[in-house]
């Protein structure tokens, strides 16, 4: 089993459906038949609650679907790292990059375990992608 780096913006679209949705129900699908593991900062529930709050309240997801996208979200084992641990090697990542420090809290695992990372963010990607070969954009995933 490999270790996958994923994101809020890939994790989100396991449950509210959004562009590029099928690649992400296949990393799922990976998941669930013990082909990958995930890893995240444990920053990872706190940024899915708010984009699904946010959703919720400001583009009309329905309460049932906001619930059933948290009941279900919390049933995903994560390999978490705490953010503590993951300090320095982000704001290094931030800074040199000009990126913000919480998608730099992902990035840094990747890097760390030496494994992919996730993300949905294009101009993440685009902006960090040169010196991280691992990186890969939902978009292109296989």
């Amino acid at each position: 089993m490999k270790n996958l780096v994923i994101d809020s913006s890939v994790s989100v679209k396991w449950f509210i459906a959004e562009t590029d949705l099928p690649s992400a129900l296949e990393i799922l699908k990976d998941y669930r038949n013990d082909k990958v593991s995930f890893l995240a900062p444990n920053l990872i529930y706190a940024e899915f609650g708010n984009i699904v709050w946010k959703k919720q309240v400001f583009q009309s997801l329905d309460r049932k679907d906001a619930d059933f996208a948290i009941w279900e979200f919390k049933k995903i084992e994560f390999v978490l790292t705490p953010i503590s641990t993951l300090f320095d090697d982000a704001y290094k990542i931030a800074v040199k990059y000009k990126r913000s420090f919480y998608d730099s809290l992902y990035l840094a695992p990747s890097v760390g375990e030496n494994c992919a990372f996730v993300t949905a963010d294009e101009k993440f990607y685009n902006a960090v992608r040169q010196d991280f070969p691992k990186m890969i954009l939902l978009a292109n995933w296989q």
